[in-house]
């Protein structure tokens, strides 16, 4: 089974990606580094609960739910 951070990195790359955003204009979306976003993609870094919240509302998801799904 997968980590929780594994799953949540790949969580993040999915909706990134789908939203057809890079690492860089996500970043700028959410008011966050670059390499936040990159470190947590790559599993370098474990996700607070407000990044998780603020990720969610950059990506335009529903609920932050959503990028942990087949975690919880």
């Amino acid at each position: 089974m997968e980590s929780v951070r594994t799953q949540f990195a790949a969580n993040l790359r999915q909706h990134r990606l789908a939203a057809g955003l890079s690492q860089e204009a996500l970043a700028d979306l959410c008011d966050l580094h670059r390499t936040e976003i990159s470190l947590l993609e790559r599993c370098k870094r474990s996700p607070r609960l407000e990044t998780i919240v603020i990720l969610s509302r950059g990506l335009k998801l529903t609920s932050p739910a959503v990028l942990l799904d087949d975690i919880v």
